[in-house]
């Protein structure tokens, strides 16, 4: 898939960036083992960033609008494994996403929310079951 035709892109994450910078696969991951990360991930709906910027390991939580620099794919490990037809809008890219901006007014879930997400992805990790499935 390459075609971003008036759609906006969000990523999750802690990292502190700048408009202009790229988020590039290859760097450690922000979830699970934090291995290597083979792709970057993001997202067309606001709801999976948010998701990536509470889960995310550091210290201030940020979402970024992003645009692609190459083509991208469906994220199969929520539209091939939980969502199908992907109504997350989410995607993965081997390309890196260049930073537009930054959302700096966003609702974040309640603590039982995040509790409840937590507690389920510490029960994957104890399966062994890596949370992003690269």
């Amino acid at each position: 898939m390459t075609s971003t035709e008036a759609v906006i892109f969000y990523h999750g994450t802690r990292a502190d960036l700048r408009v202009g910078d790229l988020i590039a696969a290859g760097y450690t991951s922000n979830y699970g083992s934090r291995r290597k990360a083979n792709f970057v991930y993001f997202s067309a709906l606001l709801e999976p960033a948010v998701w990536g910027a509470e889960l995310a390991v550091g210290d201030r939580e940020r979402i970024y609008t992003v645009e692609p620099t190459g083509s991208f794919e469906d994220d199969p490990n929520l539209t091939d494994k939980k969502f199908p037809g992907n109504p997350t809008k989410s995607y993965r890219t081997r390309e890196p996403l260049r930073v537009t901006g930054e959302v700096t007014e966003w609702q974040g879930h309640s603590a039982e929310q995040l509790k409840v997400m937590r507690d389920h992805l510490e029960a994957l990790k104890r399966q062994g079951i890596e949370a992003i499935d690269e």
